[in-house]
């Protein structure tokens, strides 16, 4: 017996937007759901033209209707919303924006927008990944320690939020620009993560040159206009030093909590010292501290301390604070950066892989903590 339409369309209903995580038969973009004695024919209307997952949704379709198709034949024919389509799924997603009722859960361009991570009742934990200096290997720990978490079944994303020295498309692999719907960025996805960085909108070997309000709009923009869709966790990869950024995000995210990173020299440690400060000044708690490039492995087994020892041992200490992980120095660790195979990912169980992840279970059971200090403002 040939299937019913419905049959097909209840068939389609598990099968989601690879971008907005919902079904395509909720979000309205099948249509035109046709069964012969030849197999089944439907239309798919794209979210936006050149959609750059019209394959992996074509997919998608014809493995969930094939079984239920006469001869296991599908025919798909591919059509793109309108603008007052498009308008309606953002509005079925996140609200109407012309309403102020739940306005902290909407997302899509508008002055004044709120910020969502900063809602009481938002389920996002907002860390700032931050350094004192540059080329300790921030970026880095964020993607994988956010591939980390991802592998273990939450939802996260990351904003990068160095600016002038971006890095994370390129990190965790996600170098596809972002679509927009009606106005609503769908960030990039790899590897489990959502990310939303700069370098999407800069031409390739562009120099950034912005003074601070234009950082400030941009980075109201990557947490107000980006489609997040309430993830676990946000991780913002901080721009070294404590300028206008880090200001910035201490308004937007006053729920965030900061982990420093730092290496074993003293130098490194001294500089990261003057982040941890800040976020004291700022009323956002440290929660701990990595130290990266604690050691190399030679191939006679013993480990070499290139860069001394120590150094993140005793800023965690004189933080009061634990120190979370030491990351070893590894050749794959820095080609999966340059390449966007992040080791958490491709190499879960070698030595620095199996880091990222104890580290990750470490940051799950860290209860979100707030301190409160009287008269603090920021100007």
């Amino acid at each position: 017996m040939s299937a019913t339409i419905e049959q097909i369309i209840e068939a389609l209903r598990p099968v989601e937007d690879p971008e907005l995580h919902r079904s395509i038969v909720d979000l309205g973009m099948v249509r035109d759901v046709n069964v012969s004695a030849n197999g089944v024919s439907l239309t798919v209307v794209l979210t936006v033209p050149g959609c750059p997952l019209r394959n992996e949704i074509q997919n998608r379709v014809t493995t969930a209707v094939a079984p239920l198709a006469p001869g296991g034949n599908v025919t798909i024919d591919f059509g793109v919303m309108t603008d007052a389509e498009r308008q309606n799924v953002r509005i079925m997603l996140n609200g109407d924006p012309s309403s102020t009722a739940g306005s902290a859960q909407a997302h899509g361009h508008a002055e004044g927008r709120a910020i969502p991570f900063a809602a009481k009742d938002s389920k996002t934990r907002p860390l700032l990944i931050s350094s004192g200096k540059g080329g300790v290997g921030k970026s880095s720990v964020t993607t994988n320690l956010a591939v980390a978490l991802a592998a273990k079944g939450h939802k996260v994303g990351i904003v990068d939020a160095d600016i002038y020295g971006f890095s994370i498309p390129r990190m965790l692999g996600a170098e596809r620009d972002p679509v927009v719907i009606d106005n609503m960025l769908l960030p990039p996805e790899a590897h489990g993560v959502r990310c939303i960085s700069i370098g999407y909108f800069v031409p390739d070997g562009e120099a950034v040159i912005w003074r601070g309000p234009m950082l400030h709009k941009a980075l109201e923009q990557f947490l107000t206009d980006v489609f997040w869709d309430e993830p676990d966790y946000l991780l913002i990869d901080m721009p070294p030093g404590t300028g206008d950024i880090a200001l910035s995000l201490s308004q937007y995210l006053p729920k965030a909590e900061v982990i420093v990173v730092t290496t074993p020299q003293p130098a490194a440690q001294k500089v990261a010292r003057l982040s941890a400060a800040m976020a004291k000044k700022v009323n956002l708690p440290v929660r701990g501290v990595i130290e990266n490039m604690s050691w190399f492995t030679g191939d006679d087994g013993k480990r070499y301390e290139l860069f001394g020892s120590g150094g993140g041992q005793e800023l965690a200490e004189e933080l009061g604070v634990p120190l979370l992980a030491q990351i070893p120095l590894v050749p794959e660790l820095r080609e999966g950066g340059d390449d966007g195979h992040p080791i958490a990912a491709v190499a879960p169980t070698s030595e620095a892989g199996a880091v990222f992840h104890a580290l990750a279970t470490k940051v799950e059971e860290m209860r979100p903590k707030r301190i409160f200090s009287k008269g603090l403002k920021v100007l």
